[in-house]
């Protein structure tokens, strides 16, 4: 027999008769609602183009970018782009202004710190 094995035939403690853990409560633990909420703007974000198209325009010295702007970088056609644009808007991630005929994109203030606070454990 192993130095290392553990007994597990010996007599049961007190120990095993107490719960385990003590289930987390309180207002830092999410709500069914808002994780469905945070699932589909997270869902939205799982795509590799909707985080290329997030980073243009996020990079864009003008807070902005036409969707004129997206398919060549991309690689994509006008529909794809387009697709994709409609999700992150739809997310609450991007914002859509109709200018003429080009639409043009910006991040939602406070879009992306909200998500990433939610993957930050409160300080105790």
């Amino acid at each position: 027999m192993s130095t290392n094995a553990v007994n597990t035939t010996g007599p049961r403690t007190e120990a095993l008769d107490a719960p385990c853990c003590v289930p987390a409560r309180g207002e830092n633990v999410l709500q069914a609602e808002e994780a469905e909420k945070l699932a589909a703007r997270f869902k939205a974000l799982s795509d590799p183009n909707r985080l290329r198209i997030l980073s243009i325009v996020s990079a864009n010295k003008d807070a902005e970018t036409c969707v004129c702007d997206l398919p060549e970088p991309l690689g994509l056609k006008q529909p794809t782009v387009s697709h994709h644009l409609k999700i992150l808007v739809d997310a609450g991630i991007l914002h859509r202004e109709k200018r003429g005929v080009w639409a043009y994109f910006s991040v939602v203030p406070g879009a992306l710190e909200s998500l990433s606070s939610t993957l930050v454990a409160p300080q105790r």
